[in-house]
This record gives structure tokens, C-alpha cells and sequence, in this order.
């Protein structure tokens, strides 16, 4: 059973990632408001995958990204970047400092949901490449 963790200042983009990933079988899903929110949430459970903005008020997505791979037990944890920010340097920031996918809002539930089930259906001898992720529709 997939858990998720959603995190976006935004509680209605919060709640448009969790009802365009609910179809995904028997997943739950855990909802941040914000990056410090999101770093105490990831010390008290394991997620199977964390959708992630980059603009947050405290601790920006960048840094929870850096904070992600800095530690033993999250490192594998696969990170999906949704954003407004549709820039070439936002994408490339995110993804070299370990997202695995890159998305920008607004997106369609088709794209979050096929990067969602690529990571979550992802064997272990597979590649976790970054990859950017065609989210207009």
C-alpha cells in the first residue's frame, strides 16, 4: 500500500495531487503544508513517494530535495517536483539535486498519475534517472 506524502502551501493544490493520485491502488496519502512540515513528517514515517512544490514560505522544495538525499534512509525515496515555476534553470536545479521527476502546474491527472506509477512500480535494478516530465495537456 503506497504512501504518499503532498506537499504544497497550497491546500487546494494539495487536494488536486491527492484526488488526481487517489485512482492509484489502495495508496494513502499524508498532505504538508509546508517544507518544515514535510521534513517532520518524513522523520516520523517512511512514504513511498513525496510530491513536492519548490515555493514554499519556510523551507523551499529545493531544500527539502537536498535534505531528501542527505539522509541514509531517504535517499531512494522517490521525489516529484510540481511547480509553477516552468523555467529551465528551476528544472535543472531540482533535478540535479535529486528529484526524479520534474512537472509544471498546471498539470494534467493523466501526467502525475504515469509519473506517480513509474516510480512507485519501479524494480530496484531500474534507473532512477531524473527525467522532466511533458505535464501540459
Amino acid at each position: 500500500m503506497p504512501e504518499v506524502l503532498v506537499v504544497d502551501d497550497s491546500k487546494v493544490m494539495r487536494e488536486m495531487v491527492v484526488a488526481c493520485l487517489r485512482p492509484y491502488p489502495d495508496s494513502r496519502f499524508t498532505q504538508a503544508s509546508s517544507g518544515l512540515e514535510a521534513i517532520e513528517q518524513l522523520s516520523l514515517k517512511s512514504y513511498d513517494l513525496l510530491v513536492l512544490d519548490l515555493n514554499m514560505p519556510d523551507i523551499g522544495g529545493i531544500e527539502v530535495v537536498e535534505f531528501v538525499r542527505g539522509q541514509d534512509h531517504l535517499r531512494s525515496l522517490p521525489i516529484i517536483i510540481v511547480t509553477t515555476r516552468g523555467d529551465e534553470a528551476s528544472r535543472e536545479r531540482a533535478l540535479a539535486v535529486g528529484a526524479n521527476r520534474f512537472m509544471t502546474k498546471p498539470f494534467t491527472p493523466e501526467s502525475i498519475q504515469g509519473a506517480a506509477r513509474a516510480l512507485l512500480e519501479k524494480t530496484p535494478s531500474q534507473d532512477a534517472k531524473p527525467q522532466d516530465e511533458a505535464s501540459r495537456g
